[in-house]
């Protein structure tokens, strides 16, 4: 495990760098309450309430030089790397990087870890990924020259297939993500921890959903991406699923493979606390992280340890 993060624990992640999106499911719950600075207001008690207990928290390029002071002493900053992961730049989804931030301003900041997340279709045209490849390459050297840790998400995709939702492309998922590892694990990119998705879509394999998948398959594809990262420490996303459903998605890797050196959890931690914030305010939000927000994450480390 890389510097800062302790080699024999686990990574109990918190991320907190939703942009606009995030903005526009606070104003709707706040309603005529909402107010300019809801969104900040949300993060920093995120923040303060989650740091405690997490192994790192995740903040954007946006709010995040102002939340960081923010954060408990035990918890590792950890700052994103992007303008605003809902505006990709174009339709070849490349990132956008922050106009008013650089690689080189991290350590000042006090933020020992740097996250980058991408688009990436491992079918997509070679000179649209050459520039993907390049890019990444650019932001790792960046890192390694001053000792920054790179953190890498990419999240896969197939043109032909337009709802990530279908059955189809639940089917297709795993070799997208087993290629993405397989890829991005070249040392020529300097990256230091991956973070992905899980390779496999519940809601599609027996015993969670419909059986389009069976379990023996699921497991297989599960222990391939874990191979595929060698020895590269990789994290686990719950890309916006429930919190009981990503309990779920831990404990059947943990039991397939058992590699993964932890987990990044955002909405399945925090989502259910808009609501609170939009009827009751900060305060009652602040209760509720403190209480419920707590005990999941608690849980989601036992449910990979």
């Amino acid at each position: 495990m890389p510097a800062p993060f302790k080699s024999q624990e686990l990574i109990h992640g918190v991320a907190v760098d939703q942009g606009s999106g995030l903005a526009a499911a606070i104003a709707a719950a706040r309603g005529a309450d909402a107010r300019d600075d809801d969104l900040k207001t949300f993060k920093r008690i995120v923040v303060e309430t989650a740091s405690p207990l997490a192994t790192t928290l995740l903040v954007d390029s946006n709010y995040g030089p102002q939340l960081l002071p923010h954060m408990a002493p035990s918890c590792i900053p950890m700052l994103a790397f992007e303008a605003d992961v809902y505006h990709i730049a174009d339709e070849d989804r490349i990132t956008r990087l922050p106009d008013d931030l650089s690689v080189e301003q991290f350590p000042a900041l006090g933020a020992p870890v740097l996250k980058f997340f991408l688009y990436y279709g491992p079918n997509d045209p070679a000179e649209l990924n050459q520039r993907k490849f390049d890019l990444v390459r650019s932001i790792g050297d960046r890192c390694r020259a001053q000792g920054t840790t790179f953190l890498f998400e990419p999240i896969v995709y197939d043109r032909a297939i337009s709802d990530g939702t279908s059955t189809e492309f639940a089917l297709l998922k795993p070799s997208l993500v087993r290629r993405a590892v397989e890829d991005f694990v070249n040392p020529d990119y300097k990256i230091d921890i991956l973070k992905i998705e899980i390779p496999v879509t519940l809601d599609f394999v027996e015993g969670f959903g419909t059986a389009e998948m069976s379990r023996r398959d699921a497991e297989a594809a599960i222990v391939d991406v874990s191979n595929a990262a060698g020895d590269m420490p990789f994290l686990y996303l719950s890309a916006g699923v429930t919190f009981e459903r990503f309990i779920e998605g831990l404990s059947f890797c943990k039991s397939s493979s058992g590699k993964a050196a932890g987990f990044m959890c955002g909405r399945a931690l925090w989502s259910d606390a808009i609501g609170v914030f939009g009827a009751d305010g900060g305060s009652a939000m602040a209760k509720w992280m403190e209480t419920t927000g707590r005990d999941r994450l608690a849980r989601m480390g036992e449910a990979i340890a």
